[in-house]
């Protein structure tokens, strides 16, 4: 089996597991305990903490507040920041945020959502068009999770400061983290970031949060990740998360150039009378839209699976919906919507893989073509 749909979940890193499998067989303590072990496992994630963070940001302006996900990281900087005015975020936002967004109506804020443009990425002067004097919040997501669209977060973030210095600016960055070169700059106060999209487990994820800004828990009890995030620490799923992530920042530049080698031979393989690329060339490598407008893409998907391929037909959190949101706001036209995949690919993917993945797609988007004649 072929899997191309790795902005949905990756396969766990091997070696990055059995790494960890000793906070599960040995070093199992709890990490607030004042016993040695205790003591020992809260130092190692101190170590983990550093790590993550530094990869994207500065320990001295910056600190990282471990989650179970990247939705967690997301609803918390939504609701702890967005609690008066209005709030701005972009039509193409993972469903983390932009159901958070919705949710502000019913809490006493006016929740704004920016255009796209085709390609998903958000359309910066509808967006600044938004923010005004009331504004509290900003999101912007760094990469469209359906198009692979790259949104300038730092240059966004700072046009927005510029227009009102005391927003709280916000970006989604789980499908940058670990694939595409980040440095988050001072405007950006908040990034989240999720573990099973490089290589981690699920149920692990953070908040990145600039230190100068003060931000309420989102989850209360015990007091844990200096009281900004309660609960005990999933030591097992963070270490793991930190393992996998030295896999990735190690061979980062190296894995995104062969990626993107990747995805244009796959592309360049298509059958262009079935196939319509949809994400933009410039987008994370990691990331191919693409439409056979005319034919249902949830049939094609299903047809591909029983061939021995796994693809997307966008984000599996919008899975249940006809035509996706974030396409649809993109523009297209209900045959294009309709026709949707997205192919996601790692590091594992394989040139042997990818002329296999070619025929398959080919021959069974002609075979689904045939049959609805």
């Amino acid at each position: 089996m072929i899997y191309y749909d790795n902005a949905a979940t990756t396969r766990p890193n091997e070696k990055a597991v059995a790494r960890a499998g000793i906070y599960l067989t040995e070093r199992y303590y709890n990490p607030s305990a004042l016993y040695g072990g205790g003591f020992a496992v809260s130092g190692d994630l101190k170590k983990a903490r550093e790590y993550l963070l530094s990869r994207v940001a500065d320990p001295v302006s910056y600190e990282l507040t471990f989650t179970s996900c990247g939705t967690e990281a997301d609803n918390q900087a939504v609701f702890c920041c967005a609690k008066r005015g209005n709030a701005v975020t972009t039509a193409g936002e993972h469903a983390a945020i932009y159901a958070s967004m919705t949710e502000l109506n019913n809490r006493g804020v006016q929740p704004r959502f920016a255009k796209l443009n085709a390609d998903g990425s958000v359309d910066v002067d509808d967006l600044l068009r938004l923010v005004d004097d009331k504004t509290a919040f900003v999101s912007v997501i760094h990469v469209n999770n359906e198009t692979g669209a790259i949104n300038p977060i730092a240059d966004i973030a700072k046009k927005v400061k510029a227009k009102n210095p005391h927003v709280v600016f916000h970006s989604d960055g789980v499908q940058a983290y670990g694939k595409i070169p980040v440095r988050l700059s001072k405007e950006i106060d908040l990034y989240s970031v999720s573990a099973h999209k490089i290589g981690g487990l699920k149920g692990t994820g953070a908040l990145i949060r600039r230190k100068s800004l003060a931000l309420a828990p989102f989850v209360y009890g015990g007091g844990q990740e200096s009281g900004k995030r309660s609960g005990t620490e999933n030591v097992f799923g963070i270490m793991e998360f930190c393992y996998a992530a030295e896999e990735k920042f190690a061979s980062l530049q190296e894995d995104a150039e062969r990626i993107r080698a990747l995805r244009e031979y796959v592309r360049a393989g298509l059958d262009r009378e079935i196939f319509t690329r949809l994400s933009p060339e410039s987008g994370t490598p990691y990331i191919l839209a693409v439409s056979a407008a005319g034919l249902r893409g949830e049939v094609l998907q299903r047809m591909l699976s029983d061939n021995g391929l796994i693809v997307g037909t966008g984000s599996a959190c919008s899975s249940k919906h006809r035509f996706s949101r974030v396409m649809t706001a993109c523009g297209y036209d209900e045959k294009t919507l309709d026709g949707v995949l997205r192919l996601s690919f790692s590091p594992e993917n394989t040139r042997e893989e990818a002329d296999e993945a070619i025929r398959i797609l080919n021959a069974t988007a002609r075979e689904l073509k045939e049959r609805t004649k």
